[in-house]
């Protein structure tokens, strides 16, 4: 076993679980950790950087287990409130499984360096700003609240995330807040997107690449999902409370900041990214 390979991991899975439902693209964010630990091949980590999100999605099932099974039960019974999000969330995720299962190679191709992650980081931090200081008229207060309009809209919302550093959840929760949803529900339906979106791709691509994993290569992919599993709970909890005070601006300033300091190595050499 590889201790230095299992640690870095160990640190690959702290950052996924901590950034995955924050508003600063976990993806960015693994893509440069990945790069300045010389993290595993180019391709194993590419790989493990989608396949790592099954660990943080867990902890979303995990927390919200008995709304999610309420809202399965519901789509089967008949329950409005049950079958409205049940359905909200089939038709949020098909427009990014559409555009992702089309483009995605592409854009991993083009767009997974580190430039296009600072320049998303800055653009998107800007947008962030924007969204917070207009007037909010708030008409779904609860994520059970949300009409189809709403889920369709922010599901193609969504589609913006297949560019690295633009976010996830940045995107469908800053979209949310556009639409008249809470910052609460807008939270946890983006944390709810993620259960078919980002589970989805990380087994799909350890699919894709069985052949060329090992034994101890699961042991790696293990521990990294591990610890994004437990990272990403505490973040989850974490996130809820901040949200019910504060708005989310702070996470702006902090994309624009990081953005400015990956350029400014970049352009000056500091940094090889």
């Amino acid at each position: 076993m590889d201790l230095i390979l299992l640690f870095k991991a160990a640190i690959m899975g702290l950052v996924e679980g901590v950034t995955e439902f924050l508003p600063i693209s976990s993806t960015g964010h693994l893509i440069l950790t990945g790069q300045l630990l010389d993290f595993w091949t180019p391709e194993k980590r590419d790989m493990f950087s989608v396949a790592v999100q099954i660990g943080a999605i867990a902890a979303v099932i995990y927390q919200y287990w008995n709304k999610l099974w309420g809202a399965l039960i519901g789509a089967v019974t008949g329950d409005e409130q049950g079958r409205r999000l049940s359905i909200n969330l089939i038709v949020a995720t098909i427009p990014i499984m559409a555009v992702g299962l089309t483009f995605g190679e592409t854009v991993k191709s083009y767009l997974f360096n580190a430039i296009t992650v600072a320049v998303a980081l800055i653009i998107g931090g800007f947008i962030i700003l924007w969204a917070e200081r207009r007037q909010h008229k708030t008409v779904s207060h609860e994520v059970e609240q949300l009409t189809f309009k709403q889920a369709a809209l922010i599901g193609l919302i969504q589609c913006f995330a297949l560019v690295p550093g633009t976010s996830r959840s940045g995107s469908t929760i800053i979209g949310s807040l556009f639409l008249g949803v809470s910052r609460k529900a807008a939270a946890e339906f983006s944390f709810f997107l993620g259960i078919p979106v980002l589970m989805g791709a990380g087994l799909l691509d350890m699919y894709k690449m069985r052949h060329d994993l090992h034994i101890e290569d699961m042991e790696i992919l293990g521990a990294g999902i591990i610890v994004a599993f437990i990272s990403a709970l505490l973040v989850i909890r974490a996130l809820i409370r901040y949200v019910s005070k504060h708005d989310f601006s702070v996470f702006a300033y902090y994309r624009i900041v990081f953005g400015l300091f990956i350029l400014v190595t970049w352009w000056t050499g500091w940094v090889n990214w």
